[in-house]
């Protein structure tokens, strides 16, 4: 399942942020990278315990958490502090899977990295290339949001990052580890809360009340079932 969550800053939101990035310190990105993907990973990120970078990875992640889509999409249990990265003059990410289980640096706790999540912070216009590939039974789609928009996906998904070749491309990347880790069980819940959300919208508990709270009961039935808490 691929989820787009839109707005999670303003387009004058991200283009703030983009020259407040522009000014940080970058290393190389190998230094996140497993064995396999640091071979095929070409790009610079802020460090992990970077002051700024930490405060605007938890406005992301307070902002995720008033998010209805994402909450429902996600179902978080835990979420890898998000960290930012920088492409251009050709860098790219060959083909690769994300690590199962990831240490937080400085403290004990692991997250298992069910979905995974890019924040595109740089206008789509501003520079070419840098598309996420992600592969999955259905071929391959390519995704290039607006700035401000985010994208979740299988953390099993093989994926890549085109060559940047024109521009630069600045991004948040991280993981969450599910409440529901398979994620065909997540795409049930997700679809059950978009339309229990909608019929409410609409009137339906006036009209149809007891089939609603039928609804809604086999829902959490659902998420009891298949929740590790």
């Amino acid at each position: 399942m691929m989820i787009e969550i839109p707005g999670v800053f303003s387009r004058d939101e991200a283009r703030a942020l983009c020259e407040q990035l522009q000014a940080q310190t970058w290393v190389d990105g190998k230094a996140t990278a497993g064995m396999q993907s640091a071979q095929a990973k070409e790009n610079r990120q802020l460090p992990e315990d970077d002051p700024w970078g930490r405060r605007l990875g938890d406005e992301i992640l307070r902002r995720l958490s008033q998010d209805a889509v994402f909450m429902s999409a996600a179902l978080p249990r835990r979420i890898y502090p998000p960290l930012f990265n920088r492409y251009e003059g050709g860098e790219a990410f060959g083909y690769h899977v994300d690590n199962a289980v990831r240490g937080i640096k400085g403290v004990r706790e692991r997250v298992r990295t069910d979905l995974s999540a890019t924040l595109f912070l740089a206008e789509p216009d501003s520079y070419d290339g840098g598309e996420l590939v992600v592969r999955d039974s259905f071929g391959e789609r390519a995704v290039k949001l607006p700035a401000g928009h985010m994208v979740l996906y299988p953390g099993t998904s093989v994926h890549k990052v085109n060559p940047v070749t024109r521009g630069v491309r600045l991004a948040s990347f991280f993981w969450i580890e599910s409440l529901v880790r398979d994620d065909a069980q997540r795409s049930v819940l997700f679809d059950m809360d978009v339309a229990i959300q909608r019929m409410t919208q609409q009137g339906a508990d006036r009209v149809y009340g007891e089939s609603l709270v039928q609804l809604t009961g086999s829902y959490h039935n659902l998420l009891r079932m298949w929740a590790d808490v």
